[in-house]
């Protein structure tokens, strides 16, 4: 299927800029074809002789060339330069508070922590100067682990541009709604909305409606996929046909501009006199995409028990450990409670991953006290103790148990096998609630032995 998008009429002869509505192809992992200009894709081959409209034909590999048919991910790109004329004299940039794992700064007390929301900057903040890391897991270099981010912006990356050798990463916003121009084409998120931009892929980061704060998941593992579904069957959790990727979109603009690249870690910036969101059509399965949250179709028990949080499961990076994952993306969504005889939040409980989570908006069922709102923040590193707090579990155990309607709530984690190490700026800001570790003392002794 070839998807055009009009370019803009009455062009300027030093400049054709694409004019586009921001549009999308459906389904998770396809190979997708589009193109902003008619003719711009070959027919039949992948790097013709010449290619229309003067582009130059480059790949993009987001695995190894040998990598099992279902794993192999890459994309030909027909843009109007090749990413090897982006491609200036890079110097060392700041990275603000951007860590990279390994990256083992502070030792903190073994605890859950818990973050009230970071306020919002005053001052001009773009993307890349607003990412402030809570944890990081694993090692980069090798390939594993993830880093746990919040994002604050206060301005949109002008004539700056962007990608992350490190790994690919997933944007779940909280407050505002932010514009992703990829070089595959426009992405435009909201809170209850997620993208994902595989590592290598161009961006601008751009504000749609004044301030915009989130959450920010760098993956260095494998690329995030579907979980398997097992008994579930065919059906339900996020369904494929939700995941939408974007259409060709093009920018053909000689100006001053900047190239930053985050590699190894470190920040490198190089000077460049033209942006290099300049593909006209591309196709093959390595893209950018979003999806809707609220779309997500949760299953969980009809009769009695709480069932394990993997059942949440919207995205997984697997591991070379089957059934162990790098990540797991997880959400708790609007859903209905009416197990019986059942205490219906989620238990107390220790395991062997890492729980890194966010709520984007609502109350958390586990939570209810008053001190875990939308743009907060827990962490329940792994075999450590965590659960409901007093007042969720009173209410639990004592409540009628009708058929519940839990609504207007989003509450999501990053949960990887790694522990995950905290920063110096999460350690030390003061936006850490430094009694949340002690909030498993105000449960009471109910034990009476004379009394099932």
């Amino acid at each position: 299927m070839n998807v055009q998008n009009p370019s803009l009429q009455n062009e300027r002869a030093d400049r054709l800029e694409s004019a586009i509505r921001p549009g999308y192809m459906s389904g998770f992992g396809n190979g997708f074809e589009t193109e902003a200009l008619p003719g711009a894709l070959p027919i039949g081959r992948n790097s013709p002789q010449k290619c229309s409209y003067g582009l130059y034909a480059e790949q993009l590999s987001g695995s190894p060339f040998t990598a099992p048919r279902t794993t192999n991910e890459r994309s030909w790109l027909y843009r109007i330069r090749p990413t090897v004329t982006h491609w200036g004299e890079f110097r060392k940039a700041e990275i603000g508070l951007w860590r990279t794992a390994p990256a083992v700064e502070v030792e903190v007390p073994i605890a859950p922590m818990r973050w009230s929301p970071i306020p919002l900057p005053t001052e001009s903040v773009s993307f890349l100067e607003g990412i402030h890391t809570i944890t990081t897991a694993g090692d980069a270099g090798s390939q594993a682990g993830m880093g746990a981010h919040v994002y604050l912006i206060t301005r949109s990356m002008e004539d700056e541009y962007f990608y992350n050798a490190d790994g690919e990463m997933l944007f779940v916003p909280q407050q505002g709604s932010i514009r992703l121009w990829t070089e595959f084409g426009i992405i435009d998120i909201e809170p209850g909305e997620i993208a994902v931009i595989p590592r290598g892929v161009k961006i601008r980061v751009e504000l749609s409606h004044g301030p915009a704060r989130g959450y920010l998941c760098e993956n260095y593992g494998g690329a995030f996929t579907l979980p398997e579904r097992g008994p579930i069957g065919a059906n339900c959790l996020a369904n494929p046909r939700d995941f939408l990727t974007p259409v060709a979109a093009y920018e053909d603009k000689d100006v001053p501009s900047k190239m930053y690249v985050k590699w190894g870690g470190a920040l490198w910036v190089a000077d460049m006199d033209h942006s290099p969101l300049d593909v006209v059509a591309w196709h093959g399965n390595y893209a950018p995409y979003k999806y809707d949250l609220r779309r997500y179709s949760p299953v969980g028990p009809v009769l009695y028990d709480h069932a394990d949080p993997s059942i949440f499961t919207v995205l997984t990076s697997p591991s070379e450990t089957p059934g162990t994952a790098n990540i797991d993306f997880v959400i708790f969504p609007d859903r209905w409670l009416v197990a019986e005889n059942t205490f219906r939040p989620p238990w107390y409980h220790m395991n062997v991953m890492s729980e890194f989570m966010g709520l984007i908006y609502g109350v958390y069922d586990a939570k209810t006290g008053g001190g875990f709102v939308p743009g907060g923040i827990s962490l329940h590193n792994m075999m450590l103790p965590h659960g409901p707090d007093v007042d969720a579990f009173e209410k639990a155990s004592n409540v009628e148990l009708k058929p519940h309607r839990l609504e207007g709530t989003m509450a999501f984690m990053f949960e990887t096998r790694f522990p995950q190490k905290v920063t110096a700026f999460a350690a030390g800001t003061e936006a850490l609630q430094k009694d949340y570790g002690a909030y498993g003392h105000k449960l009471k002794k109910h034990f009476n032995p004379s009394q099932r």
